[in-house]
């Protein structure tokens, strides 16, 4: 039975097609013929034999149209397709557009099969197995059902087949969301999950192509780049299939990469990183581009996009906008221009302020000026917090004990509570900085502010600022309100005795309650100074030496987040079993070690830098056994932390270097343009704190916006345009706009294409292997052999006709 059981299992062939049992030698033959590419056979086979059944199929279960295509021929291709219910049409068009075969394409595309073209959309083998005169086992096929033409010739870069399956109406349906409930998904979601997935990664394939997002979309640039940001999410959704999506993203970024290199003129460039704006009506001659691509490409981090020489170079044109000349003087120029404009700061402030409009204001409103000027604001800010700390040094001196009093009815609080003139001046640097915040989050909205970590870090620095001014503010009430009681009753308070709530307001700072408003604005202030100081950050990716070492920092940052997780896990677990073993020997250890929480957590900090005493976990009373399970806690935790966790976070940040270094320049001049575009934006030039002083330019705006709201039938466009023509200086009336130009970005972006289709074209010819061709040539004299041997045999045939009439001649004479 065992036997019998391998002999039924393991029979010959039995992973082939049993059709392949019943093929009749005149099938046989047919077979071989359209394989070799026998053209006379074939051809006197269809006529001769009207019953032959040309869909047999072989032991790979191919019909004669698969093989003929599949081996380029041309002249098979087309004499089969001639023929009456052929099946597997559909398979026969995916395996020509695999191989790249244009013509058998076309053949195949002119058949009835396809005459109506909204069959392309869908999978040709799906609509053959579902017919009943095409049916046929669905493990005959070599491509998944729910792969499309236009998939398939997208999946293969082919260019041509794209474009002719383009000009026939085929498209690639764009998949549900991943989270989409219609009935639809939820079904193919619950049946076949798999498939489902398998189905979505082919059609982004497809979308992702550089073939199809060339030929088929007419802003070809925004088209890749929104792709590019939805495959970069989907990694992040669908975990199991991340690097397919990783790598479908990348192909995307290097399509926009691949455009932005061929341009030619700065025509070209600005085509790609403006795009077609203008035909909104919201272009006004002589107004600062709108680099809506450039937005997207650094919201996306299209690094080698913002890198690249050509988008630099446009970038670097408005960044000295106004001041072409200083772009090729020396650094030492540039300096002076620097300390000028530190200089005559609040002179400069002011005549933009006057004559926003002017040649001076359009020269100060350029983003080089404006980051000036917004740096030199930012300096004296930070020397202002530099002075106000030393101001307090003469302060120092004094004993913890002393108080000093004006005139004998003066509190001690008096002298300590009031607001500086120093002081003032850095609160209304704050208030400035406050309200350019604000502005911010208008333009941006809280979504987009808060994506930005810097934002965070200006949030979190002037909510602290503003905080310990409340918290000073509220002692210095309480002392004026203590000060006002002594005031009106006492004269002298040296000889008398306060009531007590009286008495805390002259009692010297060792005295004051921990939570005393005055120590806890003191305390915030000091995290403010420090948050202050770091934001110096933001502006090194100016430089080329001090950027990449920011750009390493901050990804240092967050390595340390990442790590923080199985450390605080580590960190906690040992806490609460240290504390547990040694909370009932509070009395009988050489030190306060672990017999509470917070002083295990304080032993086990210190245990990280080595300032914590092996005496820790020694037991006065004796209990040996507790006191070697300590041993061993305490030693296992130095063992991780210090030589595992420490060494693989100095492992991760030597790797997070260690990327930056490899790709530098590409790092720094992506950083370098983040930070140069957020001068771009129009708005936000007077800097702190003259902005808190309300322009011209600004009240305008706002009358604006009022008659908005009072007069309906004003149109929203006209008023903005009114705007942005006095912000230009541009004095033509607003009817005077300048026409949309669509035209010529279509005429640019089809230029554009064309030069990255035929690259793509060289590129794939020149890294052709050359053993496809040697098929090819192989193919070809094969069947240039079968015509020569059919017409031999036509020619003998003929010699022997024409030898018998010569007999038949002789023979009568």
């Amino acid at each position: 039975m065992a036997k019998s059981w391998r002999t039924s299992l393991w029979r010959p062939a039995y992973m082939f097609n049993s059709c392949y049992k019943n093929l009749s030698p005149t099938e046989e033959c047919f077979l071989e013929a359209a394989e070799y590419g026998n053209i006379p056979v074939i051809r006197r086979m269809l006529e001769g034999l009207p019953d032959l059944n040309v869909n047999c199929v072989d032991y790979m279960g191919q019909n004669a149209l698969q093989l003929a295509v599949a081996n380029e021929h041309l002249e098979v291709t087309e004499l089969l397709l001639k023929k009456e219910h052929l099946a597997r049409i559909g398979d026969a068009l995916l395996l020509a557009i695999s191989k790249g075969y244009i013509r058998i394409v076309d053949a195949i595309l002119a058949h009835q099969s396809f005459a109506d073209t909204t069959k392309l959309t869908s999978s040709p083998l799906q609509a053959e197995i579902q017919d009943e005169f095409f049916a046929y086992d669905e493990d005959g096929t070599r491509f998944s059902h729910d792969i499309t033409p236009i998939i398939l010739a997208s999946h293969c870069h082919e260019y041509e087949i794209v474009y002719i399956l383009l000009r026939k109406g085929a498209h690639i349906v764009r998949p549900h969301d991943y989270f989409c409930k219609c009935n639809s998904c939820l079904y193919h979601q619950r049946h076949d999950s798999f498939s489902h997935s398998r189905s979505r990664i082919n059609a982004y394939k497809g979308l992702a192509s550089p073939a199809y997002l060339s030929l088929s979309s007419e802003d070809p640039v925004m088209a890749a780049l929104e792709l590019s940001n939805e495959l970069a999410v989907l990694a992040n959704i669908e975990k199991e299939f991340k690097n397919d999506y990783k790598t479908l993203s990348m192909q995307c970024k290097d399509f926009v990469v691949g455009l932005l290199d061929l341009c030619r003129n700065t025509e070209e460039v600005e085509a790609i990183l403006i795009g077609d704006t203008e035909a909104d009506g919201h272009f006004v001659k002589g107004s600062r581009p709108n680099l809506v691509r450039l937005k997207l490409a650094i919201k996306y981090e299209l690094k080698k996009f913002v890198a690249h020489p050509n988008c630099q170079q446009q970038l670097l044109s408005i960044w000295y906008e106004n001041l072409s000349g200083l772009r090729q003087q020396t650094t030492a120029v540039k300096l002076l221009v620097v300390l000028g404009v530190v200089v005559g700061l609040p002179i400069l402030a002011l005549l933009y302020w006057i004559a926003p409009s002017s040649k001076l204001g359009k020269i100060i409103r350029g983003p080089f000026l404006k980051f000036v000027a917004h740096a030199a604001s930012f300096t004296i800010f930070l020397g202002l917090l530099i002075m106000n700390a030393a101001d307090r040094f003469e302060g120092t001196t004094l004993l913890p004990n002393m108080t000093i009093q004006d005139h004998p009815s003066q509190l001690f609080r008096m002298k300590t509570t009031p607001f500086t003139w120093m002081e003032m001046l850095i609160i209304s640097w704050v208030i400035g900085m406050i309200w350019a915040e604000c502005k911010e989050i208008w333009s941006l909205g809280p979504r987009e502010y808060l994506l930005e970590p810097w934002n965070l870090l200006d949030f979190g620095m002037l909510t602290i600022f503003v905080t310990s001014f409340i918290a000073r503010f509220m002692a210095y009430y309480r002392a004026k309100v203590a000060q006002s009681y002594v005031d009106t009753h006492y004269n002298d308070i040296s000889n008398i005795t306060l009531p007590r709530e009286i008495e805390y307001y002259h009692l010297a700072r060792v005295h004051w309650v921990p939570s005393d408003p005055q120590l806890i604005s003191e305390g915030l202030y000091a995290i403010a100074v420090v948050l202050s100081f770091s934001r110096i950050a933001y502006i090194l990716p100016a430089n080329e030496s001090f950027g990449p070492l920011q750009i390493s920092l901050g990804r240092t940052v967050k390595d340390i987040f990442k790590f923080m997780v199985i450390f605080i896990m580590v960190f906690v677990a040992f806490m609460i079993g240290m504390f547990n073993l040694y909370s009932y020997y509070r009395g009988a250890k050489q030190n306060g070690a672990f017999t509470t929480v917070e002083e295990s957590f304080k032993t086990l900090f210190w245990a990280i830098f080595g300032l914590s005493e092996v005496k820790s976990v020694i037991i006065n009373n004796g209990h040996k056994f507790i006191e070697n399970i300590g041993y061993v806690l305490y030693g296992v935790y130095n063992v991780t932390m210090v030589i595992v966790l420490l060494n693989m976070l100095i492992a991760m940040i030597n790797n997070s270097f260690q990327e930056i270094e490899d790709d530098a320049d590409v790092e720094w001049k992506f950083a370098r343009a983040k930070l140069w575009f957020s001068y771009f934006e129009e708005g936000g030039t007077l800097p702190v704190p003259f902005n808190l002083i309300p322009s011209p330019k600004s009240v305008l705006r706002f009358v604006l916006t009022l008659r908005k709201l009072l007069l309906p039938p004003l149109h929203e466009q006209d008023l903005k345009e009114d705007t942005e023509l006095y912000e230009s200086g541009n004095q033509k009336e607003p009817s005077e706009r300048v026409s949309p130009r669509t035209s010529r970005y279509q005429k640019i972006m089809k230029r554009l294409i064309k030069r990255y289709v035929i690259r793509a074209r060289s590129d794939k010819e020149g890294f052709e292997i050359n053993e496809g061709e040697l098929k090819e040539i192989k193919q070809d004299i094969s069947s240039l052999r079968y015509e020569l041997l059919e017409e031999k045999s036509r020619q003998t045939e003929r010699l022997e006709q024409q030898l018998k009439r010569l007999e038949k001649l002789l023979g009568r004479q």
